[in-house]
């Protein structure tokens, strides 16, 4: 099996361990009403939700910033290569991820957790890619490797988790 074949394996399986406990949870909501009471969502403080709109909409914007579109563009420089490419992109997105830590305290835990899943799957992958790279290839090389796989993987697992991140935020609205 290649290379390219595992990195899509992963991919997939990072997708389904975001989405399967969003569809458990929707089964769960669709109970009728003996359902148990920790089952059903407590009020929301009228204090604290814009905290936890707040909380949700960094959330979106930390997804969309390790996305390897939006880390390229930012971190990109010609004549870099691929190594210190890799590491700076490492490196940003877990600075990102620690600048936002304290955010799980107000969003669901299916929310947190598929936060930190799409971070350690993008880490992955981009360590993954970097593996196969001569030592003293260029950058753009590995820009274009990783944008690959995650193109030939179908649904990105980026978009999966803002879905998720915005159905908690809608859910907190109503």
């Amino acid at each position: 099996m290649d290379v390219n074949k595992l990195l899509y394996v992963a991919i997939a399986i990072g997708a389904v361990a975001i989405i399967y406990p969003t569809i458990k949870d929707l089964f769960k909501k669709n109970k009728p009403d003996g359902a148990s009471p920790e089952d059903k969502p407590a009020p929301v403080n009228a204090a604290i939700l814009p905290l936890q709109l707040q909380a949700y909409e960094r959330m979106a914007l930390y997804v969309d910033r390790i996305t390897p579109q939006s880390l390229i563009g930012r971190i990109y420089q010609p004549g870099l290569l691929a190594v210190d490419m890799q590491i700076a992109m490492v490196q940003n997105i877990k600075a990102e991820y620690e600048h936002n830590v304290t955010q799980q305290i107000y969003v669901s835990t299916m929310t947190w957790e598929a936060v930190k899943t799409l971070k350690e799957q993008t880490i992955s992958v981009i360590n993954q890619v970097a593996v196969q790279l001569p030592p003293d290839a260029p950058a753009m090389e590995l820009n274009k490797q990783i944008l690959e796989v995650f193109l030939q993987a179908g649904e990105s697992p980026a978009e999966l988790t803002s879905q998720i991140i915005n159905a908690e935020a809608k859910r907190l609205m109503r």
